[in-house]
């Protein structure tokens, strides 16, 4: 499975397909990309991030195959309808079992507690 989204410091250490997988799927999760619409072309893609159209297609393949995308015949790749809930579900769930218990248990060393916090957007 594709680590989307990843805020590791090692990301640039991921191969180009990857970044560019995890870039599209960030651009869904942001809702620039939306449900149900086609997906820019591998040509396209491969102009606009300055990559080799084999790199772009294994990054869509990536996409594919977890789901988020759908082929449509002699149309090209679309978005799958609830890919967006399911990026932001696995992501939820990777920061509550990745990155949470660390950021917390930083909260508690720093002595930083919840009403310390601006929760506002």
């Amino acid at each position: 499975m594709v680590c989307y989204i990843s805020n590791t410091p090692d990301a640039c250490m991921q191969p180009w397909h990857q970044q560019l997988a995890d870039q599209l799927a960030a651009r869904l999760l942001d809702g620039e990309l939306t449900e149900g619409e086609p997906m820019p072309s591998v040509r396209n893609l491969a102009s606009r991030y300055l990559l080799n159209p084999l790199t772009v297609s294994r990054a869509l393949q990536a996409l594919d195959e977890d789901g988020l995308l759908e082929h449509r015949r002699g149309l090209g790749l679309y978005v799958r309808p609830g890919a967006r809930d399911r990026l932001r579900q696995a992501a939820r769930q990777r920061f509550l079992a990745d990155e949470w218990p660390a950021l917390r248990a930083r909260l508690q060393r720093l002595g930083i507690s919840e009403h310390d916090l601006d929760w506002t957007l």
